[in-house]
């Protein structure tokens, strides 16, 4: 993943609102890791069809494509894929960098 990747610009007026969504992201990474020891395919493809949603609306990107990623991968029960893009995740979400404008 770029460096660009880890830099979000997000409007101003949202800013009071991104320290509950970034806790309910880190949130989510947990629940993704516990689903994949689990093999819990099903709760995974929830969980990335979520952060595909949830992304976009405050204008992290990387949030919902990594979410559809994830959510193919566990429509294909693709373990290999959700170990890797679960990792560039937790990567992503420790190295994020938010502008407000």
């Amino acid at each position: 993943m770029g460096e660009e990747n880890y830099k979000v610009k997000v409007a101003k007026d949202l800013e009071d609102l991104i320290p509950v969504f970034l806790s309910n992201r880190k949130k989510e990474l947990d629940s993704l890791r516990v689903a994949l020891a689990a093999a819990d395919f099903e709760q995974l493809r929830q969980l990335g069809h979520r952060m595909r949603g949830v992304g976009n609306s405050y204008g992290f990107e990387q949030v919902s494509l990594l979410g559809k990623h994830i959510e193919d991968g566990a429509r294909s029960g693709d373990k290999a894929s959700l170990e890797a893009h679960i990792a560039a995740y937790g990567d992503y979400l420790s190295k994020l960098q938010i502008a407000y404008e």
